[in-house]
């Protein structure tokens, strides 16, 4: 039976934290499908779409990987694609507490997934979507942050948007 896991997340953009996780977890399970959560109450950058086109430039040479959307609960998406594992990246020690509720939740509506934690390698450890987006509003350099082949979309999005 082939392994999936799920990445899901905002990546509002896409950095090169989440490109380590999603590197990762390819190595570890047979598919891994990197989610894009679709929250309607939440303010982004980039539309769903936008998102999901970033996400498949910076991972086609992953040929394991595929990125899909969802608007609902995780559980629910784990149950439709027969999800094994959700993996989730961790950066600190307060990232923990959230995502280990989250866990438990998930658990308790899809019994038959478990949620793997990879901890950031240390560079990563203060890289967020939010520093990413700040850095580029004040038009700060980002090259380091973010794969260069989607460095021009963030840009234009958000540079002087402060």
């Amino acid at each position: 039976m082939e392994k999936i896991a799920v990445c899901p997340g905002s990546f509002d953009p896409v950095t090169f934290g989440h490109l380590d996780i999603i590197h990762r977890a390819s190595v570890l399970f047979d598919k891994v499908i990197v989610l894009v959560s679709v929250n309607s109450t939440k303010n982004t950058s980039f539309s769903a779409a936008e998102r999901v086109e970033m996400i498949k430039k910076v991972s086609r040479d992953l040929p394991n990987v595929e990125v899909d959307t969802w608007e609902g609960l995780l559980a629910e998406y784990c149950k439709k694609r027969n999800v094994c594992a959700i993996v989730k990246g961790l950066r600190a020690v307060s990232d923990f507490e959230y995502e280990f509720q989250q866990a438990l939740a998930n658990k308790t509506l899809y019994p038959q997934g478990d949620t793997i934690f990879l901890t950031t390698r240390s560079e990563n450890m203060y890289l967020s979507s939010s520093v990413v987006k700040e850095i580029a509003r004040y038009g700060g350099d980002i090259s380091s942050l973010v794969p260069s082949e989607i460095l021009d979309t963030i840009s234009e999005r958000l540079v002087g948007n402060n």
